[in-house]
């Protein structure tokens, strides 16, 4: 995830905890009563929370189908349409390369925006309005950005923060609302840590607090209902790769995987926990079952996820002493991401080095030193992968 889609969503996870769904009611013009915001319907709820949880299980099918009864009825609000254009989004989320998905999810959240821009001239102060603007924009923003195409992508941000202005004072304690709370909290701390030429940005906004977030996104991940498994999700990410809590980043991405079996994020993140964990048995398991679900065409297993599995599997069965096999997995790794254009990637770099150990433990040290120097051309000069290359020609 790039650095412009991390503010864009920060952004917008700051309207999330500013209460744009927040518990008041809004008066009806036509019929002068109180009218409930759709999406504090309990009904309403359940039948979204389940098809969003097909969604996370990559059943789109199943998923939209339940989006379109929504959308049957209650055909000018923007909540059916936000969430049809989440799901084009997450069909993007294994690979975010892939285009086809670009145009649908566009359209579905320019529809939301069209229905919500109506609620708000209705109503200036209308939370849910607001809310479903400031989301829709951030969601193009955070493509556009994905595509490069950072003009549109900073137009998409700046009137996604305008609709968040208005949410700002119309907070509403609950679990749900904490989760916009929890990320802005740890990531506006984390783009001054990570982007030192930014800092004089952030002044622009409040505060946050890394161990504060961590500790709300727990509270989430544990007490909510909408919006349970994207505090999982972000948790399990930081606390793997930004807070050194291994024990607790595996345990979330078993949880996870088992309860999303059918996810290939969430399937190839578990496979890497598995393999970082020393817990090679079941990560040769898991890794046989990615490849083989790409080779079956299973939805959303792609070369990013083959990219992974192959290196885990490569690893593997060299430490195994079963150099065929690795050999074999190695060029799939470099394989997979020759496909994906992910020539810069470790698992790439890495991939070609063990080949050229494997050829020199089978006496080949001519397609040794060959792999070798492609390391040396492609890697970056200071990578450990450079390094290794350099110091194995010079023993050769």
């Amino acid at each position: 995830m790039n650095l412009f889609r991390f503010l864009l969503f920060g952004f917008w996870v700051l309207g999330l905890s500013s209460g744009p769904v927040g518990y008041g009611q809004a008066q009806d013009p036509e019929i002068g009563l109180q009218k409930k915001p759709l999406l504090l319907d309990m009904n309403m709820q359940i039948e979204a929370t389940q098809a969003v949880n097909d969604m996370y299980n990559f059943k789109f099918a199943k998923a939209e189908r339940q989006f379109r009864w929504i959308k049957q009825a209650h055909p000018d609000h923007p909540l059916p349409y936000f969430l049809l254009g989440l799901s084009e989004w997450w069909k993007i989320v294994p690979n975010p390369q892939e285009t086809k998905y670009d145009d649908r999810c566009l359209a579905y959240m320019d529809t939301a925006i069209t229905h919500a821009e109506r609620m708000f001239d209705e109503d200036e102060e209308d939370p849910e309005a607001a809310f479903f603007l400031a989301a829709a924009y951030a969601f193009k923003g955070r493509l556009h950005s994905e595509r490069r195409d950072f003009a549109k992508a900073a137009g998409d941000g700046r009137l996604s923060l305008k609709y968040l202005e208005i949410c700002k004072g119309k907070e509403e304690f609950s679990p749900e609302l904490l989760f916009g709370d929890a990320l802005y909290n740890y990531y506006a701390e984390w783009i001054k840590d990570n982007y030192a030429i930014l800092r004089p940005l952030m002044v622009f906004f409040p505060d946050g607090d890394k161990e504060l977030g961590i500790k709300q996104l727990k509270s989430v991940a544990n007490n909510a209902f909408y919006t349970r498994t994207e505090a999982q999700y972000f948790l399990m990410r930081i606390l793997s790769e930004e807070q050194n809590d291994p024990r607790e980043a595996f345990r979330i991405s078993e949880y996870l995987h088992q309860t999303f079996p059918d996810n290939p994020y969430f399937h190839r993140y578990y496979a890497r926990q598995l393999y970082s964990r020393g817990k090679h048995r079941d990560a040769e398991r898991e890794s046989l079952e990615i490849l083989t679900n790409i080779d079956s065409t299973k939805t959303g297993y792609e070369a990013t996820s083959g990219r992974y599995a192959a290196f885990f599997l490569g690893q593997i069965y060299q430490m195994r002493g079963d150099l065929t096999e690795a050999e074999t997995h190695y060029q799939k790794a470099i394989d997979y991401a020759r496909a994906i254009d992910a020539t810069e990637s470790g698992y790439y770099h890495y991939s070609m080095l063990y080949l050229g150990e494997i050829a020199e433990q089978q006496n080949n040290p001519t397609l040794a030193k060959q792999y070798y120097k492609q390391v040396k051309k492609e890697a970056k000069r200071k990578s450990r992968a450079h390094e290794k290359a350099r110091s194995n020609l010079r023993a050769l």
